[in-house]
């Protein structure tokens, strides 16, 4: 073999394998102390990109399960408020009740009705003004979408979280056909010698059945008279016209607007009401209202103009229109989107929203048709029977409203909110799994990989230490 002594490369060669595996100990060394597979860029430049994105998702999720449960508790605040609502206005209709039973009652006892009624209504208002959570006023009207109509006949009711904000001069309502009630009217008038015979007349709406017979010796006033009260007691939707009395013919009609309600007749003899004796005959039903809002068709049910589901800028707002003709100009609604929006996930857009209504005295119970004129529930007077009588409609409205806005806010609560943060949880945990997995080390296999490789700094530096002693080798040739 050659000796060389200005070049060793058996020693070069140690050197560079005792560089390299300290180099591999200091790398154990760092994921033995880190607990990760991945420190810098370069430990895998791939892996550290999908890690570093997995890890803002992962931050991204655990916000939005705080978010969510916040959005829980404001839930709660706002619902344990209405129960309150509702208990007020339970008793509230109690009153009313009560103070229908005119019988019995004299003026003191209707006055503390009325007194207790008032009173109700400030605590119904004081709810809805104070009720907050953190700075946020939650039943003033404040978190939802409002909307002011203009218009002869027209009335803003409601509006979804879809609903866009409409532009200063509001949206323009168009209607093509006004809602109408079903109504029947009799071709042969009622007189005397029918009543004489005992005329029998059969009435019925939703299920629900009147069969009217008439006395000998009644007037066609009283007759007309007997039977609107017992259609009122049968708690029929149907009124009987006060046009029958100027004439006998009888004219019914049913209470609601729409498609959805009719009523049938019947009567012993042809003409007063069905055609043939006996033969039941059915009320054409009403029609619904039909036209469009800011140019995009609408949904008609009654009296109420809905915007469809997918429309770019009306989606669940609602009006009512009570005019008797169809008005291309029948006015605007100008609405204001206000409603509370939850952040639910981690990505932009992931997000739902909520409405909630005004809940003050003023802005329940509205829209129902009634004698007295009451507009809502703080106009209600029940220091008369027909006020009394009104009031129990009015206030079954606000029930409605009430309730229907609690329902709402429970099934945000249990089936958006809650299960939202199930699902975060449940995605959070898999995403920490799935991260764990690219970026932490496997501390077994690191420590093995350290003990081989301090074995091996051992090694190499023998190995180095015999390659120096082999120069001087030739230390010894020169001597011989």
């Amino acid at each position: 073999m050659s000796l060389r002594v200005n070049t060793n490369i058996a020693a070069l060669n140690a050197h560079r394998n005792v560089q390299k595996v300290n180099a591999d100990s200091v790398k154990n060394l760092e994921r033995l102390s880190s607990g990760m597979r991945i420190n810098t860029a370069a430990d895998g430049p791939a892996n550290l990109v999908v890690s570093e994105i997995m890890r803002s998702q992962i931050s991204g999720l655990k916000q939005a399960v705080e978010n969510s449960e916040n959005g829980v508790s404001m839930v709660q605040t706002a619902e344990g408020a209405l129960s309150e609502v509702n208990r007020l206005l339970t008793n509230m209709r109690q009153l009313a009740v009560h103070a229908s039973n005119v019988g019995v009652n004299d003026e003191r006892m209707v006055a503390a009705d009325q007194s207790e009624f008032a009173n109700s209504v400030k605590s119904i208002n004081r709810i809805a003004t104070n009720t907050q959570f953190g700075d946020k006023q939650l039943l003033d009207g404040s978190r939802g979408a409002n909307g002011v109509a203009n218009g002869a006949g027209l009335q803003f009711v409601a509006a979804s979280p879809n609903t866009k904000t409409s532009p200063t001069k509001g949206y323009e309502v168009a209607i093509t056909q006004a809602a109408t009630r079903a109504q029947m009217e009799g071709g042969t008038a009622l007189d005397q010698d029918i009543i004489n015979a005992g005329e029998s007349l059969t009435v019925t709406e939703n299920g629900r059945t009147i069969q009217f017979s008439t006395k000998e010796g009644d007037t066609v006033e009283s007759t007309i008279n007997e039977l609107k009260r017992q259609i009122r007691d049968a708690n029929l939707k149907v009124e009987v016209l006060d046009e029958s009395f100027d004439d006998g013919v009888l004219r019914l009609r049913h209470i609601e607007y729409g498609s959805k309600n009719t009523f049938s007749v019947s009567s012993s003899t042809p003409g007063v009401l069905s055609t043939r004796a006996n033969v039941t005959d059915q009320a054409a039903p009403g029609q619904d209202v039909s036209g469009t809002i800011n140019g995009e068709e609408a949904i008609g049910d009654g009296q109420i103009l809905a915007g469809r589901s997918g429309n770019q800028n009306t989606e669940g707002l609602k009006v009512r229109y009570t005019g008797e003709e169809a008005s291309e100009e029948a006015g605007t609604v100008t609405v204001l989107q206000n409603s509370l929006i939850f952040q639910t996930g981690s990505n932009a857009g992931q997000t739902v929203s909520v409405s909630l209504r005004d809940m003050k005295a003023s802005s329940l119970g509205t829209g129902v048709a009634n004698k007295s004129n009451f507009l809502s529930l703080e106009d209600i007077d029940l220091q008369n029977f027909q006020g009394a009588q009104d009031a129990i409609k009015i206030i079954d409205k606000a029930i409605n409203d009430t309730t229907s806005t609690r329902g709402e806010l429970g099934a945000l609560q249990k089936n958006t909110l809650e299960s939202n943060i199930s699902t975060l949880r449940i995605a959070v945990e898999n995403m920490v799994a799935s991260e764990s997995v690219i970026r932490d080390a496997d501390m077994a296999q690191e420590m093995a990989a350290f003990t081989r490789n301090q074995i091996l700094t051992q090694s190499s530096m023998s190995v180095l230490a015999h390659a120096n002693q082999n120069a001087r080798n030739v230390i010894n040739l020169l001597s011989a």
